[in-house]
């Protein structure tokens, strides 16, 4: 086997190629499609090119991928099946047909026709660097001194704001990036902490929409009570970050015995592991769902009729490992997920409070229908009336009775 510079791979690496990918794309009904075949080389995590060539193609524009991939197929809450129904939850712009290997294809089709808002690419933000990193682009920057690569290299330093950390950190601005010692990086990360540098830009982040939330909620479950929030843009450790959360109450597939079915999200991405863990469960778990007239044990999810969604998107999501299946402690990104879902709670609170005064309304309502065919009788007996004049005082009765419901 030989890569795309006609080298052989040798034995060692042909083990390491297990994943097999075939690319096509087209940009324009003007130009062919491109077509590559892919290896990956997961020792190095690279691909190696086995082929690169143009082909036909009848779409006129898009992309295909193609994998082949040895597994066992199995169903489950951790299933691909299951992975795939939450990707849709997540993408409501997305028109996804899945056919399993056993059983009936499946298709969600999409549930808007407007793409989700472009990120824009962002430069690093002084206050979310860390020292590797700094020494990191410290060596491959293209700038000349120090004060050029602060202003190139990161967000929100400007001419002056550079100076002012250069300044402070005891670092000559016309020194090349190159001759940075660690200890001068240290201390410009150690400056970088204490300065007051503008927050970073937001358009760098793609919110799903308290719209689109809602109707991916009602799709899945056809709750009697729905809402959805997405919350300002927030910043943790210099990284811009947002928090959106819908919550879906009663409804198909969801029953009262059950602790809460909890979906999480990172930048539309499912996840489906290690959920005890995570910031999001954290913050489910420290929000006080009893005030809000849910069951709840010490410690635990809450319980009943509910799904909740919650959806980071950010620049920079942090992870608790280098397998992303958990969002790590940051007390900022706990607060916004608590804050989301108080205001989530406070909305179902106040359904479920009139929902309990319309079930005691119509009970007193009960009593008093079922009962007023024997005032009518007793005042008959009492006052000797006619049968016309007794329907007549129950004729008004009922009357005020349905005045007073609507009142």
């Amino acid at each position: 086997m030989w890569n795309r510079t006609g080298r052989s791979i040798g034995r060692t690496n042909r083990r390491m190629l297990k994943r097999r990918m075939l690319r096509i794309s087209r940009t324009s009904p003007r130009q062919q499609a491109h077509a590559y075949e892919l290896q990956i080389d997961t020792k190095k995590n690279n691909p190696v090119i086995v082929s690169d060539h143009t082909t036909d193609w009848e779409r006129p524009h898009g992309i295909r991928i193609e994998m082949e991939l040895a597994a066992a197929y199995k169903k489950g809450q951790r299933s691909v099946d299951a992975y795939l129904h939450q990707v849709a939850l997540a993408n409501p712009h997305a028109r996804i047909v899945y056919r399993p290997p056993r059983g009936d294809e499946m298709i969600y089709e999409r549930l808007t026709d407007q793409l989700p808002i472009e990120a824009k690419a962002i430069r690093p933000h002084p206050h979310g660097v860390e020292l590797g990193v700094l020494l990191d682009m410290l060596k491959v920057t293209k700038a000349r001194n120090v004060k050029g690569f602060l202003e190139r290299e990161f967000s929100r330093m400007g001419a002056r704001a550079s100076a002012a950390v250069l300044e402070k950190a005891g670092v000559p601005p016309k020194t090349s990036p190159k001759r940075i010692t660690r200890d001068q990086a240290d201390k410009l990360i150690q400056t970088f902490a204490g300065a007051k540098i503008m927050k970073p830009p937001t358009d760098c982040l793609s919110p799903i929409g308290e719209e689109l939330l809602v109707k991916s909620v009602e799709r899945e479950v056809e709750p009697v009570f729905h809402t959805a929030i997405t919350r300002p843009p927030a910043v943790y450790r210099g990284n811009p970050f947002q928090v959106e959360v819908a919550l879906a109450y009663g409804g198909s597939n969801l029953s009262d015995d059950d602790i809460v079915k909890l979906h999480r999200f990172a930048n539309r991405a499912p996840l489906v592991y290690q959920q005890s863990a995570c910031a999001i469960t954290n913050g489910v778990i420290n929000t006080a769902w009893r005030s809000y007239g849910v069951a709840q044990s010490r410690g635990a999810l809450p319980s009943g009729p509910m799904l909740i969604l919650v959806h980071i998107a950010s620049a920079w999501v942090p992870f608790t490992s280098e397998s992303k299946e958990a969002i790590a402690h940051y007390p900022e990104i706990i607060k916004e997920i608590k804050l989301a879902l108080q205001e989530c709670g406070r909305r179902l609170a106040r359904y479920i409070r009139k929902g309990v005064k319309a079930r005691e309304e119509a009970k007193k309502r009960s009593y008093i229908e079922k009962y007023i065919p024997h005032i009518g009788a007793a005042l008959r007996e009492i006052l000797s009336f006619s049968e016309s004049e007794e329907q007549k005082v129950i004729a008004k009765l009922s009357t005020t009775l349905e005045k007073s419901r609507k009142n």
